[in-house]
């Protein structure tokens, strides 16, 4: 396996819709997804997108670690997981804020608006497929890495820039509140 280089903020790449993959098995999708897992890992991060990794298409990996993972019964935790030709369900018109940072826009985050609750469907590396109803974090991971494959960035669905800036001041800002 190998780390990947991650494509930054301004990469055309990150811009443009991903293409399906053809082929969920195929001995190259397998080691995009070593590959990437393993990049994810290393960052650290709980999502990656291929694009991302420069690679214009539909997949991601994503992990949901136990102490992000929140009360609700559909919020817990899930080791390292690809979901590949993605779709997705929002499952309520309501949206709540959620804290979100990207390994493509290092050093920043923001609140962006996500619906509470989705249902996402693809295929593993096995041709399985995987169906679930989920809420909270896992919910906003799903939607951040999905966004990728369609050449969204998290900044471009924020609604308030006042919630948006760089990761120590955020910090900074957070501690002297308490």
């Amino acid at each position: 396996m190998a780390i990947l280089k991650i494509a930054r903020m301004g990469h055309p790449v990150l811009i443009q819709r991903c293409d399906p993959v053809a082929d969920p098995g195929a001995p190259e999708i397998r080691r995009l997804v070593a590959d990437m897992m393993e990049t994810m890992e290393d960052a650290p991060g709980v999502g990656l997108a291929a694009p991302q990794v420069h690679t214009p298409l539909r997949l991601f990996v994503f992990r949901i670690p136990g102490e992000r993972s929140g009360a609700d019964p559909d919020d817990v935790a899930v080791g390292n997981s690809v979901l590949i030709n993605p779709e997705l369900e929002l499952l309520s018109a309501e949206r709540v804020l959620s804290w979100e940072g990207c390994l493509s826009i290092p050093g920043l985050r923001a609140a962006v608006p996500r619906a509470p609750r989705v249902r996402y469907r693809g295929m593993d590396c096995d041709g399985n497929v995987v169906t679930r109803e989920v809420s909270g974090f896992h919910a906003c991971v799903v939607q951040h890495e999905y966004d990728h494959l369609d050449g969204i960035l998290y900044p471009m669905r924020m609604t308030d820039f006042r919630l948006f800036g760089f990761n120590e001041e955020l910090n900074r800002l957070s501690v002297a509140q308490r």
